[in-house]
């Protein structure tokens, strides 16, 4: 029997998930089929009722559900614990294991796809939402030089780099501040985790805060060249990313988490990448 799988979210219309995940079965030669769920907004827990006892095996959780699955959950990864927020569920019995693999996504992008080691470089990540709280760890991981989470409200920010410095292995400084607290510094690595760029709008950040060679990263995806990357690109940045290969890496591991098998990223990748102009 075909397993089966599915993303939940309100609206859901927009997900490329079942794009991916349909072409990384065909590539890994899984027997399986994936949809889209779209939920109430208060109907989280019914629809993944139905799913489940329907034979779902797995979900892929979209916005506005990221906290309704982390109630949800019976089991929950340390990815998701720090994240405060899950993005991938497995069904077993009653058992409803649960991850966040958005900061692996973007870290694995980020390192792997772009070429863009993390080890000892400045890392500035704009908003202290759950777009950065989800990247934290895996970014500390990579050993950088230091993390500095900027918001416009800066006890968010402070509280974030708190949690960080009580989770991480290691010694990595994070501090969190304003920006206007910024100053003249610069940075290796700028990611933008605020939600400005879906309205087009421009975080409050200096132009000097990019290095020279640094790389500037959108998390959101398809959206062409955002007020951030204009941004990044008036102040001569000429390493520009959005967050499509962030999108396909973090459906890969939730692949590879299904079903044992990591498909390759790159073809998907280059299908939904949309020009940075």
């Amino acid at each position: 029997m075909t397993d089966r799988y599915a993303v939940i979210g309100n609206p859901i219309e927009q997900s490329k998930s079942p794009l991916i995940h349909t072409a990384f079965a065909q590539v890994t030669r899984q027997e399986m089929e994936y949809t889209k769920l779209l939920a109430p907004l208060d109907g989280f827990a019914s629809v993944v009722d139905a799913f489940r006892a329907s034979g779902g095996r797995g979900m892929n959780v979209t916005a506005p559900f990221k906290l309704d699955a982390f109630a949800y959950a019976t089991d929950l990864a340390p990815s998701a614990q720090m994240a405060g927020a899950v993005n991938a569920m497995k069904f077993e019995g009653d058992k409803v294991y649960a991850e966040n693999f958005d900061g692996v996504g973007l870290v694995r992008d980020v390192v792997h796809n772009l070429g863009c080691p993390l080890q000892g470089r400045r890392v500035l990540i704009l908003g202290a939402g759950g777009a950065t709280r989800g990247a934290l760890l895996p970014i500390l991981a990579q050993g950088p030089a230091e993390v500095v989470i900027v918001n416009r409200t800066v006890s968010k920010a402070q509280a974030l780099a708190e949690l960080a410095h009580q989770h991480q292995t290691g010694s990595v400084p994070v501090r969190g501040m304003g920006y206007d607290a910024l100053g003249d510094q610069a940075f290796d690595v700028v990611l933008n985790a605020t939600s400005a760029s879906l309205t087009a709008e421009l975080p409050p950040l200096s132009p000097s805060a990019f290095a020279p060679a640094c790389l500037a990263y959108e998390l959101a995806y398809g959206k062409g060249l955002t007020p951030f990357l204009q941004l990044a690109r008036q102040a001569g940045v000429t390493r520009l990313a959005d967050g499509v290969g962030m999108l396909a890496e973090q459906a890969a591991e939730a692949f590879a988490w299904w079903r044992g098998v990591r498909p390759d990223t790159a073809a998907v990748i280059a299908q939904l990448t949309v020009p940075l102009v």
